[in-house]
């Protein structure tokens, strides 16, 4: 009898150990990245011994075993030789000589050699997915997800998804958006307010609530085939804190401070201070973002690892053309190295971007992170581009500081910060933007003056970089809007009365707003002289401060040219009154032309001694030798 008890209770315990999860579920063969960690997850593993079994060849194989603390967790490295084929691998996991499980394993050929990022010749449109259109309302709920749907709740789940973005591509395509950055999609299993998507809980499944990972690769493909590329919104620097290697962690310092909540003190500088603490430093890289989310311990190789290949997997699984990473200084900084030029390396044509977002942005701080940037302390990048708040809060700054009491104001912070543009690795390949989902949108920031907008959107869509714009901002959406900086596009879910994609129901001033932007960006599309053109700007004229001399006559505009050998473009952007110009100023390139066309309003215009430009608006000019 107790022999049979013995016997009883070593095969519950023999059941109870079950490989749950395998992550990368798959791989390619023809990677440079062709030495990858899969972490297993499940109960009891760690005594388990992992085998290789149905392989056609010895190209690839075993190279380590780690065992952890945590007995749930085993971690395989496996070698995958350069001339390996595509195959499907058995990874056996033995107790002694006996098989408990027997997993599939994929390595599918590699197919995106030369894969295309986003460059300037595109401009971006930023989407929240749960706040776009829902076009499929059956995933709305989901039962074995915690947060329910609640479109009343300006802080729910209001049920956009993948399907949405799907079914209206034709109306970005038409109005001249050539990609389309979407703010994160993956599982966000959390409690509440969760629909942003910033707090991971599975790095590699698309969120049920959106769609699937199969819908979300849909998308990709769709819209390639329309002329867009997407960009994925990605997050390294935490998780949420209902994410399952969270709350059973394979080491106790996967997660910064022990896996104990420590707010990060949010002091950006620190990275660059040449006199910072070491207790700042680690204060601002290792604390929390919020108690939700969890900082995740890049100095934990496996941790590394794991991250940097999920990164490349999404960029071979699902074909997307870009990263846009979240918080980007929060990482921990040689990682960032690390994890840029991994991607780089797979991917040498492909774009990824990083958020370096703090109230005195400036391009000091912004361009330590970019790839050519030579820094004070050695520190090195391979990020193709930053996300430029610093111009983005110059703009607002310059044209919101022309009034009675501060004349002396107009267009100058703008003008320095553009003339920092030496101390980037290429400020021509930075994303610049007028707004975006964390803050407030461009036509509240600029007190709902129409005119203004359009000298924004001008002035964003010719300046050097690859300028992004906020999903709705073409038709004037505001904070006011019911659920904020993030309410739902009109349009987008049945029973609308107002409709943005259509047109229905906008006022003559938002169908004015959406059509400008349509001109605009469509004129965009097709001139090089924007895409890769150099950049001359001319300083704006400061007050007389004499008060019987008036003022100089092109006080309150701003002036620039983007021009090759071939051809220019003026652009004025006037925050004053109607404004006669002498020309005389910038005679050192329109002199190299004699025809000037008004590509927005379609007219021909005379380049003699003045120029008239209209009233608090913007103003440009094709100029050529035709």
């Amino acid at each position: 009898m107790k022999y049979l008890l013995s016997l009883l209770l070593f095969f519950q315990f023999v059941n109870a150990q079950n490989v749950q999860r395998i992550e990368p579920p798959n791989w390619w063969v023809g990677m440079e990245h062709n030495e990858i960690q899969i972490l297993c997850y499940g109960d009891d593993i760690s005594t388990l011994v992992p085998k290789l079994s149905g392989i056609d060849s010895e190209e690839v194989f075993i190279t380590k075993t780690t065992r952890t603390e945590n007995p749930n967790y085993l971690f395989i490295d496996l070698t995958i030789d350069s001339n390996a084929k595509p195959q499907s691998l058995k990874i056996d996991f033995l107790k002694g000589k006996k098989k408990i499980q027997s997993v599939s394993y994929e390595l599918f050929q590699k197919d995106s050699n030369g894969r295309p990022g986003f460059d300037k010749t595109d401009v971006l449109y930023l989407i929240t997915p749960d706040r776009f259109a829902n076009g499929d309302v059956s995933n709305d709920y989901d039962p074995n997800l915690k947060e329910k749907p609640a479109r009343e709740n300006r802080r729910g789940r209001h049920g956009g998804d993948i399907q949405g973005m799907i079914d209206n591509l034709d109306y970005i395509v038409d109005m001249g958006f050539t990609a389309i950055w979407v703010n994160p999609v993956l599982e966000n299993d959390m409690e509440e307010h969760s629909y942003h998507g910033y707090s991971t809980t599975d790095y590699y499944k698309v969120d049920p609530r959106f769609g699937t990972n199969e819908l979300y690769r849909k998308l990709c493909k769709v819209a390639k085939t329309k002329g867009i590329k997407i960009v994925m919104d990605m997050i390294t620097n935490h998780s949420g804190s209902e994410h399952w290697f969270v709350k059973d962690p394979p080491t106790r310092d996967w997660i910064n401070f022990g896996g104990k909540y420590t707010q990060t003190n949010h002091a950006h500088y620190t990275v660059q201070d040449p006199y910072a603490s070491e207790y700042d430093k680690k204060a601002f890289a290792d604390g929390w973002f919020v108690k939700t989310m969890p900082d995740l311990n890049h100095k934990n190789e496996m941790m590394a690892k794991y991250l940097t290949q999920n990164t490349i997997w999404w960029i071979e699984y699902s074909g997307i053309s870009g990263i846009r990473m979240d918080t980007y200084p929060y990482n921990d900084k040689d990682y960032m190295t690390a994890w840029s030029c991994a991607v780089t390396a797979e991917y040498p044509n492909f774009t990824s971007v990083g958020e370096e977002a703090t109230k005195f942005a400036n391009p000091s701080n912004i361009a330590y992170w970019q790839s050519g940037k030579q820094n004070h302390d050695g520190y090195e990048s391979c990020l193709p581009s930053v996300l430029d708040f610093a111009t983005c809060n110059a703009f607002v700054e310059s044209i919101q500081d022309f009034d009675e009491k501060n004349k002396w104001k107009p267009w100058q912070k703008l003008y320095y910060t553009i003339s920092n543009d030496y101390l980037y690795g290429d400020a021509f390949n930075l994303v610049t933007f007028p707004d975006n989902h964390d803050g407030a949108r461009i036509f509240s920031k600029l007190n709902e003056d129409i005119n203004k907008f359009k000298i924004a959107m001008v002035f964003f869509a010719t300046t050097r970089g690859i300028p992004h714009f906020y999903y709705g901002g073409e038709i004037l959406m505001s904070n006011k809007y019911p659920s904020g900086i993030r309410s739902d596009f009109p349009g987008g879910w049945p029973g609308d009365e107002v409709n943005g994609f259509t047109g229905i129901g906008l006022t003559d001033m938002q169908k004015d707003a959406q059509s400008f932007v349509k001109r605009l960006l469509n004129w965009r599309k097709n001139k090089e002289v924007i895409h890769y053109g150099k950049l001359m700007q001319f300083a704006p004229s400061l007050p007389s401060y004499n008060k019987n001399v008036p003022h100089p006559d092109d006080y309150g505009v701003y002036t620039y040219f983007r021009y090759n050998d071939e051809e220019a473009v003026m652009v004025m952007l006037n925050n004053n009154e109607e404004t006669k110009i002498n020309l005389d100023k910038f005679r050192e390139i329109i002199d190299h032309y004699n025809f000037a066309y008004d590509p927005i309003n379609e007219v021909e215009i005379d380049l003699g001694q003045y120029l008239t430009v209209p009233a608090n608006s913007p103003f440009i000019l094709e100029l050529t030798s035709k």
